[in-house]
């Protein structure tokens, strides 16, 4: 039997019975640098492991200096392909001395017989791929089935219905009996609405109504509702981003319960999910620092339990978010707020912040607002977002800086000039008031803005183009033979992987108007529209998520070593975002040199679509 490493994907796959016919079945094989191992056309007859060495995957139909499409090294394994699907369509040729596992063909092909999903791995896309790795990672505590897949049905309530016509103590008698915190009324034409104990004790206590009062008058009427099948996980980012304690639950218009947040945090058994509860119940900064200062920890337990990215990033958008908004809450005058709307911007206006960065913010103004003491009030809220642990913006975007402060006609004058201009720091600027999302205040007035955005820039080519360029700024880390470059120091995941496809992405959204400002809804309004293949949008999305969780791995490694190294912000940032290769899996590595490859390809469709190819 030979020993030999099975740890990984795809032998994970397997049981250990599988893995034994492996260990029983297999041999080692030698081959001598620049031997061809498999040539094109060459029926498949092993599957290869390579145990030391490297070899390269090669196309022979494509020129010389670009035919060498693939990089294999130990761990890694190659030849599945060319056994379910008969004969090879590449040459694999050894690079240097290697040594390699080979599975014979009867035993690859009994395995994909016996284990389905084993056999799946290898006609999987990137998106599948992506989905094995972050199930693989799920591990301890709540587990990926039980946090990230648990439905509404499981923990919603029974609906308490009256009839709006209820008078106030029926209602507050049918709840004590009930033991509820909250009903639901419906009106003559079936419209719903909630009526709480807090809307309740407010009604009789403060504002003097009579017990005999019917429930409809002080009943809210604008829900939130969410379907049985949905997830929680997606429920509890609802409550946070519309500031509801409660959703009522609907199935083709049929009314089925009630969830309210306390459930889905007694859910949510871990100490880390309270942290939105802590958001939600500061009354000061000091309650808001301290929950704030607990979102690292919400960070590597979602990551620790395998939850999918995009979800993970959500919820953290929504707290952040939260924070944000309650931070204006505390320092802004409240007669200011329906004239004034704060807006994020950057990786925080795209919800794709995970852990806190550097403030991008700004403020617009409704015309004519008359605001004497704002330079002092604007200085407070940057001075109170450092204190709950958002560092200053080093380019100075933050609403203390005059520049990012002005009128709904004003932020529309200056969209006219960027667009006139078009040099680089004016593209930078339209880049950033794309991104912006409404956290405090009226949004209506951010709508407003980008509408003159979209009428200055979406129909105009030149602009387009020289928008789309900085896409290309940056490099792909592939070498060029299309295997990962391997620098001591690690690559640019962020310059080389995320900034392409978020530029990219904003560029075609701009073009075609679409106002969601994450790139994942993006891609798929872009996908929708018909601009970009679904299959295409939906790895250009894995790619993202792929390059943000190796990204923000590396970052959870630097906030545990920068202090004791005593690095400055740029240098803790600039490691933040190096990714070293040869510390990746072999499957990561796989993953990695494949989004790369996707990468690439977006890059080329944006030179075409933007004639960048003699820019």
């Amino acid at each position: 039997m030979v020993d030999v490493d099975l740890s990984q994907l795809p032998f994970t796959l397997l049981d250990e019975e599988g893995r034994d016919h492996i260990r029983r079945g297999i041999d080692l094989a030698y081959f001598d640098r620049d031997e061809i191992i498999l040539e094109t056309g060459q029926a498949g007859e092993f599957v290869y492991l390579i145990h030391k060495g490297e070899v390269a995957e090669i196309d022979p139909t494509l020129p010389s200096s670009t035919a060498r499409i693939g990089h294999y090294t130990a761990g890694d394994l190659f030849g599945a392909i060319s056994i379910l699907n008969g004969k090879s369509r590449y040459r694999f040729k050894a690079e240097q001395e290697c040594l390699c596992y080979l599975m014979p063909k009867a035993l690859f092909q009994q395995l994909c017989r016996h284990y389905p999903d084993f056999s799946n791995f290898f006609r999987q896309s990137l998106t599948h791929k992506a989905r094995l790795l972050t199930e693989k990672r799920a591990q301890g505590g709540v587990t990926m089935a039980g946090f990230m897949l648990a439905k509404v049905s499981e923990c919603m309530r029974a609906p308490l219905l009256m009839a709006a016509t209820t008078d106030i103590a029926s209602a507050v008698k049918q709840l004590n009996e009930s033991h509820a915190d909250s009903l639901l009324v419906s009106t003559q034409d079936d419209t719903l609405g909630m009526v709480t104990k807090t809307d309740l004790l407010n009604a009789l206590v403060l504002k003097g109504s009579a017990v005999t009062a019917s429930v409809d008058e002080i009943a809210h009427f604008n829900l939130v509702t969410v379907a049985p099948e949905q997830y929680l996980f997606e429920v509890l980012v609802l409550m946070t981003r519309h500031k509801v304690a409660r959703v009522v639950v609907m199935e083709k218009n049929v009314l089925k319960g009630v969830v309210e947040l306390t459930d889905v945090l007694s859910y949510f058994s871990s100490r880390s999910y309270v942290v939105s509860l802590q958001v939600e119940q500061a009354t000061n900064l000091e309650a808001l620092t301290a929950a704030s200062q607990r979102t690292p920890e919400l960070v590597k337990a979602l990551m620790a339990q395998g939850v999918k990215l995009r979800f993970a990033m959500d919820l953290l958008a929504a707290l952040n978010g939260r924070i944000i908004s309650k931070a204006w809450d505390f320092t802004v005058d409240k007669r200011y707020h329906e004239q004034s709307c704060m807006m994020v911007m950057g990786s925080e206006g795209r919800g794709e912040q995970i852990l806190k960065t550097d403030q991008d913010n700004g403020l617009i103004l409704a015309d004519e607002t008359q605001w004497p003491d704002l330079a002092s009030h604007m200085q407070a809220l940057t001075d109170t977002l450092v204190q709950l642990g958002y560092p200053p913006c080093p380019g100075n975007i933050m609403v203390s800086n005059h520049e990012w402060v002005a009128t709904v006609s004003q932020w529309k004058g200056n969209i006219a000039k960027w667009a006139r201009e078009r040099d680089g720091d004016s593209l930078m600027k339209l880049a950033i008031m794309l991104d912006a999302h409404g956290v405090a205040g009226n949004p209506s007035l951010l709508e407003s803005v980008r509408d003159e955005l979209f009428e200055r820039c979406s129909g105009d080519e030149l602009l387009l183009s020289y928008f789309a360029r900085t896409a290309l700024r940056f490099s792909t880390p592939l070498t060029l033979f299309g295997s990962l470059k391997k620098p001591q120091h690690g690559i640019d995941i962020k310059k080389g992987g995320i900034f392409p496809i978020v530029h990219g992405v904003r560029t075609m959204a701009l073009e075609r108007r679409i106002k969601a400002t994450s790139t994942f809804d993006r891609l798929d309004a872009l996908a929708a529209d018909g601009r970009l293949d679904r299959r295409f949008a939906d790895d250009l999305g894995e790619a993202l998520a792929l390059f943000s969780e190796l990204r923000l791995k590396q970052q959870l490694s630097t906030l545990e070593t920068s202090a004791d190294a005593k690095e400055t912000n740029a240098q803790s940032s600039s490691r933040a975002n190096r990714v070293v290769v040869q510390n990746l899996s072999s499957l990561e590595r796989d993953l990695l040199r494949e989004a790369m490859h996707i990468v690439k390809d977006f890059k080329q469709r944006l030179s075409h679509r933007y004639h960048l190819e003699y820019s």
